[in-house]
């Protein structure tokens, strides 16, 4: 039963890579504020984080990302050897599989969509049933960086490319307010500074970090001969997808009116600068704050 006392909220959480765990300190900023999140909608990273918390398993996934460390980022890829994708991207999910467990969205506490684009039609694919993790493979499809994936009779890759914060699953959701998380925002005109973490899970245990990094450490010896991967030569593409991603947001958002917009500038990090979750979460929350308080 509803808690009468809370504010409502459907949440739309955006595509942008490693940015995509300031929506962890967004969520953390809506619980420590009295609001219940209603239903949610998310496109790449945000079908990430947005499913997880959906299967009420936000807590697992914030301290498997504060474990990572940033040399077990390669050995968290695997490898294709195609020419439609550097990594096939089933080593992630099957490692987000084993820390949160096997869900279809079904089973969700709250209504869930995730966002893919048909490549063939370059179609919207709207995922609000079946297995939970295959949803969300399919919306972080990111061209040349993952495969394409298979679903629902569709080949998909990232949803980012036609709906990058997607409201429109929300628009008909009873709740007070409406607020969209874009990650693709104006870059910041300074490079960001390191921020102190006042918001960090000082619960994570020893065990659990040390079973992280054992996985992780009985992955390496499969990725020797791979070797240093130099993300530098995609810099360019990630920055003129942030731009499209950014303008097509705002086209959308323009058309669907929402009650909050909390901008994340595209520059806050790289694309697959997993490791510093503390900093991001943090940030997340920050922003939050500001951009949220008045409600």
């Amino acid at each position: 039963m509803q808690n009468a006392s809370k504010k409502t909220v459907s949440l739309s959480l955006g595509s942008g890579g490693a940015r995509g765990l300031t929506h962890i300190g967004i969520i953390r900023w809506l619980e420590a504020h009295n609001f219940e999140i209603q239903s949610i909608a998310g496109c790449s990273i945000g079908s990430l984080v947005g499913g997880i918390y959906a299967a009420g398993k936000l807590d697992e996934l914030e301290k498997w990302a504060r474990a990572i460390r940033s040399s077990d980022m390669l050995t968290l890829l695997d490898m294709s050897w195609k020419q439609d994708g550097m990594f096939k991207g089933d080593k992630i999910i099957n490692t987000l599989e084993k820390v949160v467990g096997k869900k279809n969205i079904e089973e969700l506490s709250i209504p869930y969509t995730a966002i893919a684009t048909d490549i063939d039609t370059l179609q919207e694919v709207r995922i609000n049933s079946g297995n939970l993790f295959q949803a969300i493979r399919a919306s972080i499809s990111l061209p040349l960086i993952f495969t394409p994936h298979k679903i629902q009779g569709h080949t998909v890759v990232d949803g980012g490319l036609v709906n990058p914060v997607p409201v429109e699953p929300l628009i008909n959701e009873p709740s007070d307010y409406l607020i969209a998380v874009n990650l693709c925002g104006i870059p910041e005109i300074q490079a960001p500074s390191s921020i102190k973490d006042t918001h960090k899970n000082h619960n994570n245990s020893n065990t659990f970090t040390a079973k992280i990094s054992n996985f992780v450490d009985d992955i390496q010896t499969s990725m020797k001969s791979i070797g240093k991967f130099d993300w530098a030569a995609y810099d360019v593409m990630n920055k003129t997808i942030d731009a499209m991603q950014n303008n097509s947001a705002n086209l959308r958002l323009s058309q669907h009116p929402v009650d909050v917009i909390i901008n994340i500038p595209s520059n806050r990090c790289k694309i697959m600068d997993f490791d510093k979750a503390d900093e991001l979460i943090t940030f997340g929350y920050e922003q939050a704050e500001k951009q949220l308080s008045h409600l």
